[in-house]
């Protein structure tokens, strides 16, 4: 066969990309990182290993589509209608401070009106990739600054389709006026997302039910790629962008049955060809760039950054974040985002922009996302960020402890638990059902809210600083609970715990067992690993399921303790029916009143002899609404007595028949 350059490129791609991410794997930076030092290296501006640019653009774009109709497939109608309530208001924030930032700022510098709108809406998006892993492999997803970035993220990839609507419309206008030519792009935008909306409806389930009756997992690809692949196909026809056609086309599939089914069978696929994304973003790194104007480079990666945390962390107090949330919000979203890219891409074939003012913003671009996962790591151990925040975050924030008119007064022998979500709430519940006096403290301002409506003693605070555990009375509590959601706040919370009030005993949780005994080592009393007692609860759970006996099950969770860590906790099984239990599943329990005229009136159960007679089984009695705990066989039974019976179908109806009134 001929020579086929495309294939040996792509082989190049991948054997360069695969031995660069497993040795930054080392320095524990993500993939994507490793991804865009390939294409720097093997691209135009590095190696020259890839000279077919156009068509590894080509393949690129592919896996733009892809990427775009897997997160169409997370946004169907409904759940993007309860995301925006969440997130607008963060997410307008960031993203509208920045492009408005942005835009002064290209103004001030002399570029027209569009091509300052067009640097606005590409330095507004961050990187959802590299910081949803770098969130996940810190386990801050659920934390305060977590969930912000994340709601800001969804927010900047909805911002994201009709941005690329208004980029083309940017460049030189020819006759109609730039705010004309984006009202009619709306407008038509408008009428293929309502029918979209209307073919999701009523066609595409009806056509993936008859794919699924193929029983084939090969036709349902397909014609997941057809659904994909056609709406960016009729999206362009129709003067669109092929994103936002594969977009709709995500979310036509996520309103069905099948959307789960669709994620999964493409998402392989997707990863190949982002892939394929990522490494063409190395290739716009262009190593000229930096040796010609290193200072120019510098610049723009440091504004970036600096920049564009700053106004983020504005965004997050604004919103009534704390200064550690705030701070560590600001870094998390300062970088240069995949989507950035596909903009910057599309305002240069649009006019928008020329290649030589577009390459040194790119080369800034990839130079951020490669000290993202630096920077995430190394923020939360700088506190001079939040404390230089404090004073704004004090004049932003809700009213919280620290305000003379909001702390509690006088407390003493209470209880004070940081954290207010699912396990928050189930503990300061039980403890004021028990009258145990609770302070809770929550970085939330809007759980905040909601929990002195739900009647709960619980307060604004951030409990990493002195002032505001002295504020709860920690000193004079008897306890102090922390069921945080962010593990790095949690230690400094305890740290400054053992500070304030050295004798108060703090119990923590924790995900992993090989973190208890660091844990212990700070000056916890005691710590539950998440991951223990899940598996212990599920080893009970499948012993229980399994039939096996009760005694077993408690030797096993023992053992279970004995290889992990010990807990004074006592252990629990979930009761069974008896149906549930084969060697008893053909009993029946049932109950009967004794009434007047019944034979069993004045009698004892003694007398009655039922399980002689009858084969049922008397296995309790109830008198005046209250169980008999000592059945005594010789007492006799008195009118509204009501008999427990146990035993076969014909057993149990025959001792219902010597107990009841004659009919």
């Amino acid at each position: 066969m001929g020579h086929i350059p495309l294939l040996n490129e792509l082989t190049a791609i991948a054997a360069l990309g695969v031995v660069v991410t497993l040795v930054l794997a080392r320095l524990r930076l993500p993939a994507v990182a490793g991804l865009l030092l390939a294409g720097a290296l093997c691209g135009p501006h590095g190696l020259k290993l890839v000279t077919s640019s156009q068509d590894i653009a080509v393949l690129a774009e592919l896996g733009v589509v892809l990427l775009l109709f897997t997160i169409g497939l997370e946004f169907s109608v409904s759940r993007m209608r309860d995301l925006l309530k969440r997130v607008a208001l963060g997410g307008v924030l960031q993203v509208g401070l920045t492009t408005l930032a942005v835009m002064g700022a290209a103004k001030a510098l002399g570029q027209p009106t569009g091509r300052a709108v067009f640097f606005g809406l590409v330095f507004a998006l961050s990187s959802t990739a590299i910081v949803l892993r770098a969130l996940t492999e810190r386990r801050e997803l659920d934390a305060p600054h977590g969930r912000f970035i994340v709601g800001t993220l969804i927010f900047q990839d909805l911002c994201v389709v009709p941005m690329v609507l208004v980029v083309p419309l940017l460049g030189p206008s020819e006759g109609k006026g730039e705010l004309t030519s984006i009202g009619l792009a709306l407008l038509k935008a408008g009428g293929v997302v309502a029918g979209t909306l209307l073919v999701a409806r009523f066609v595409v389930p009806r056509i993936l039910s008859w794919v699924d009756r193929a029983r084939s997992r090969e036709v349902f690809l397909l014609a997941i790629l057809g659904i994909s692949l056609g709406a960016a196909w009729l999206t362009s026809l129709a003067g669109l962008s092929l994103a936002l056609g594969a977009f709709l086309g995500g979310m036509v599939v996520a309103d069905t049955e099948f959307g789960h089914r669709a994620m999964g069978d493409v998402a392989p696929l997707r990863d190949a060809f982002v892939s394929i994304f990522f490494v063409s973003l190395g290739m716009l790194f262009d190593v000229h760039v930096l040796l010609a104007s290193p200072l120019l480079l510098a610049g723009l990666t440091v504004g970036l950054i600096i920049g564009k945390g700053l106004l983020a962390t504005a965004a997050a107090l604004v919103m009534r974040f704390p200064a550690r949330v705030a701070w560590l919000a600001g870094v998390g979203l300062a970088q240069f985002g995949e989507f950035g890219f596909v903009l910057a891409q599309l305002g240069r074939q649009s006019g928008v922009v020329d290649e030589p003012t577009l390459a040194p913003v790119l080369s800034a671009g990839v130079l951020t996302m490669f000290l993202t996962p630096l920077l995430v790591r190394v923020a939360p151990h700088v506190r001079a960020g939040e404390k230089l925040l404090a004073p704004l975050a004090r004049r932003l924030g809700a009213r919280g402890i620290d305000d003379a008119h909001e702390a509690p007064q006088g407390l003493e022998g209470h209880v004070v638990v940081v954290g207010y979500g699912v396990a928050g709430r189930v503990l300061a519940g039980a403890l004021e059902a028990c009258e145990v006096k609770t302070v809770v403290l929550e970085l939330n301002a809007e759980t905040v809210r909601k929990g002195r409506t739900e009647g709960a003693h619980i307060y604004y605070a951030d409990a990493t600083s002195e002032e505001a555990l002295q504020h709860a009375y920690l000193a004079k509590a008897r306890a102090m609970v922390l069921v945080m959601n962010d593990p790095a706040a949690a230690r400094r919370v305890l740290d400054t715990a053992r500070r304030v009030a050295p004798d108060v005993p703090v119990l923590l949780r924790t995900h992993y067992l090989a973190e208890v005994k660091e844990l212990l080592g700070l000056g916890a009393s005691e710590v539950v690993a998440e991951e223990v007692e899940s598996a212990v609860e599920m080893l009970v759970r499948v012993l229980r399921w399994l039939d096996v006996p009760r005694n077993v099950i408690d030797r096993q969770i023992r053992v279970s303790r004995e290889r992990t860590y010990s807990s004074e906790r006592k252990p629990t099984v979930p009761r069974r029916t008896l149906s549930e239990i084969p060697a008893l599943a053909e009993l029946k329990l049932e109950h009967v009143v004794v009434e007047e005229g019944s034979p069993a009136l004045g009698q004892s159960l003694r007398a009655l002899e039922l399980r002689n007679r009858t084969g049922a089984l008397v296995v309790a009695l109830q008198r005046g609404g209250q169980l008999v705990e000592e059945l005594d066989p010789e007492a006799p039974l008195i009118r509204g007595d009501v008999v427990f019976l146990a035993g076969r179908g014909e057993s149990v109806r025959a001792a219902i028949a010597a107990l009841s009134a004659p009919a």
